[in-house]
């Protein structure tokens, strides 16, 4: 029972904070337009920042696993040729198989992922997990290109000026590798410029989810919802357990091992409904795996730190 106490301390403040933004929008103490602020200031500025800041305060070796970022970009391919290998199999439409093949395997890694990891490990997990997102960001805008353009066969149509903006003028992208380049460096963080960015970074998680909550609404949760429940499952049940498998086949242990399979094991990111939406996906379905694996990972994450916590891989 104390276990269960200690995990449910871990888990639903996230998610409470992530309810008390549909609360307020649903009150209308939030509107559509601060949703859009808060989003594009989130996506921008804040996460772009905390990100920054972590990785480049930190010492980069010390907190860089190369085999955890091996196992963790392994399963994300894996995830990914499966959920499109099924998808076609299944003779699912273009946009209903790029949708579905999307909200498999992209991770949610900036708002639910960090934050969850952020409660069950504090600064050092958060450290660890800025460092592993700064390289699985990329990965993951590549492979959610690649999931909604190829059953259209338009991979060559955009040209390789769409593909390099984006995957390498991501905010979140430019700022990993700042980071990494100022923590490689052995660089200062001046002591004017780490407290501005404390205060500012402190902002990040909370206004990320209440903006995310605010945006949510069950009016997205249409189309076929079986074919979302399997996306759902693929997202926040096969992906997480194929991760864990790979970082043991890898010696992975201990806290990066929890990170790996706890960052995997985030929801499917809500940038994949707009993702759907400007590359001709099936947002109807986008919509309805992003409400599914969103609501259902307060469950997964349950089981996934009862299973850290009795699993003496990461100990």
């Amino acid at each position: 029972m104390k276990l269960l106490i200690e995990i449910a301390s871990i888990v639903l403040p996230v998610f409470s904070v992530f309810f008390l933004g549909a609360a307020l929008k649903r009150v209308q103490w939030i509107d559509n337009h601060f949703i859009a602020q808060a989003n594009r200031l989130v996506f921008n500025i804040c996460l772009p920042l905390l990100l920054f800041y972590k990785i480049g305060d930190s010492n980069f070796f010390a907190h860089f696993n190369p085999l955890l970022l091996v196992a963790c970009s392994a399963a994300i391919l894996v995830t990914f040729s499966a959920s499109y290998l099924f998808a076609a199999l299944r003779g699912y439409q273009p946009p209903v198989r790029g949708a579905f093949c999307q909200g498999s395997f992209r991770c949610n890694l900036a708002i639910i992922g960090l934050a969850i990891v952020f409660n069950a490990y504090n600064d050092e997990g958060l450290t660890r997990a800025s460092v592993l997102m700064g390289f699985l960001v990329p990965l993951l805008n590549l492979f959610a290109i690649l999931a909604l353009l190829l059953p259209h066969h338009k991979s060559r149509a955009m040209g390789l000026s769409f593909w390099l903006r984006q995957v390498l003028l991501n905010p979140l992208i430019i700022a990993s590798l700042a980071g990494i380049a100022w923590s490689v460096a052995g660089l200062p963080m001046p002591a004017i410029l780490e407290n501005s960015l404390k205060i500012v970074t402190q902002m990040t998680l909370p206004l990320a989810l209440l903006a995310i909550g605010a945006g949510f609404t069950l009016q997205r949760l249409h189309g076929d919802l079986r074919r979302a429940g399997l996306a759902a499952g693929f997202k926040i049940v096969f992906m997480p357990v194929l991760t864990g498998f790979l970082l043991w086949l890898f010696g992975v242990r201990g806290l990066d091992f929890a990170v790996g399979v706890l960052m995997i094991g985030s929801p499917t990111a809500a940038v994949s409904y707009i993702m759907a939406s400007q590359m001709k996906g099936d947002v109807e379905l986008a919509g309805s795996i992003i409400i599914i694996s969103t609501f259902l990972s307060m469950l997964s994450y349950t089981l996934i730190l009862l299973a850290l916590n009795l699993s003496p891989f990461a100990l």
